[in-house]
């Protein structure tokens, strides 16, 4: 079949030398793309943000499958669009979307189908948000209700930190028209899990597990960032405590998804936080992460294009999960300064380099290549190195020996990825 992915990060290339890969693929395209991405599949010059020239490319190329990567083409309901011209896709409708592009949405959801999560109020007026902060006391934790790029979270230590989120939010207009709404909760403690399933909106399956790095520094310090890299499978994660996350998150989720009409089909993260009363959900997402898709899919023995083809035909109940029996690790390159200002352009060298070492490989997930043939970044977070190896221990070694052949003196990354896992 002729597919189409969308999106332009190291998920999107993860998921596109995948597909590449796959018998069941004639032709593959992406949209945009990256530098890496272009050496799998031909790049379509369209934003993921425009819907109309998406399905308008999608029919010129009679493309039989669209995957969508990037959570901004759900919220804009990309599915929708594609569906409504009889193009099967992957990925959630508009309204199922609410899950990640509503917090608010979500934390409902969540009550009204016994989800256990974090106790919360939803706010659109400042003082009563500052009212409900002081009440509280600290540690509380501010979320602006849509999206933010990963940046619209902030876990407040003090009362002064809280307000200061609020205000950021509803006053400054640091996320724009997604911090309009403000969502206040108690904060969680204990170590976080991302948790992976498959929906076709009828059925669900678990598919897998991760565990990231958000703070951009080493020991686990500095500003969250969108990811500085992960490792699969979380150790933490048993049979059955996945048994237990299925039966009181996921299963309960999607009833209730569709008995508001609205039923989820796609992948459903779960971020958990794994507390000493057990599994709870901090949020959802609609679509697979980043970076913990360049973890998990290197592990997945399954036609990758079989599976997400199946859930978003309906057909997930014919699908048998293959894995194989061994970890994986990725390690983000970022450009300096990320997560604030960061200079794009510099000329990246060595990459073939680390490529080249066993069992290793390189996700571009912010590249160009530049007139001269060069690869050079653009974006915050431009590489995802990942290996795979019996043991993450393993993997880590693997992962640091391909980025110790990369020359790029504009860019850095943590040297302790893994840390939790391998200690």
């Amino acid at each position: 079949m002729k597919v189409l992915v969308v999106g332009s990060g190291g998920r999107e290339h993860t998921i596109c030398a995948a597909i590449a890969a796959s018998p069941l693929c004639e032709k593959l395209y992406c949209a945009p793309g990256n530098a890496g991405i272009a050496e799998v599949a031909e790049c379509l010059p369209i934003a993921v943000d425009k819907i109309a020239d998406l399905v308008t490319a999608a029919k010129t190329h009679a493309i039989d499958f669209v995957v969508i990567g990037p959570e901004i083409s759900l919220a804009l309901g990309l599915a929708d669009a594609l569906r409504a011209v009889n193009i099967p896709c992957f990925g959630p409708s508009q309204a199922a979307a609410e899950l990640e592009s509503s917090k608010g949405f979500m934390k409902d959801l969540c009550a009204r189908a016994g989800v256990p999560t974090a106790r919360y109020q939803r706010f659109t007026d400042v003082e009563a948000a500052r009212a409900y902060v002081r009440a509280e006391g600290a540690p509380i934790v501010v979320k602006a209700d849509g999206l933010a790029a990963g940046k619209g979270v902030t876990v407040a230590r003090s009362i002064e930190e809280a307000i200061n989120a609020i205000d950021d939010a509803m006053i400054n207009n640091a996320f724009g028209a997604s911090g309009a709404e403000v969502v206040i909760e108690e904060c969680m403690e204990g170590e976080e899990v991302s948790f992976f399933a498959l929906s076709d909106g009828q059925t669900s399956t678990f598919f897998a597990t991760a565990q990231d790095h958000k703070a951009v520094f080493d020991g686990d310090k500095g500003p969250n960032t969108g990811g500085m890299g992960a490792y699969s499978p979380a150790p933490i994660i048993t049979d059955a405590l996945r048994d237990q996350i299925i039966r009181d998150i996921i299963d309960p989720t999607v009833a209730e998804m569709k008995k508001k009409g609205c039923p989820f089909s796609g992948v459903l993260f779960a971020g958990l936080m794994m507390t000493k009363t057990g599994p709870r959900l901090i949020e959802f997402n609609a679509r697979f992460g980043d970076p913990e898709t360049e973890v998990i899919i290197p592990r997945l023995k399954s036609d990758l294009l079989a599976v997400l083809y199946a859930c978003g035909t309906g057909k997930l109940d014919s699908v048998n999960l293959e894995w194989h029996d061994y970890a994986a690790l990725t390690v983000v390159m970022a450009a300096n300064g990320y997560p604030g200002t960061y200079e794009k352009g510099s000329v990246i060298r060595g990459i073939a380099l680390a490529d080249a070492l066993p069992n290793t490989t390189v996700f571009h997930a912010g590249t160009l290549r530049n007139a001269s043939g060069d690869i050079t970044a653009n974006g915050g977070r431009v590489l995802c190195v990942t290996a795979t190896a019996a043991t993450i221990k393993e993997a880590q070694t693997r992962t640091y020996q391909a980025i110790d052949q990369i020359d790029w003196p504009q860019g850095f990354c943590r040297r302790d990825i893994g840390w939790r896992a391998v200690k």
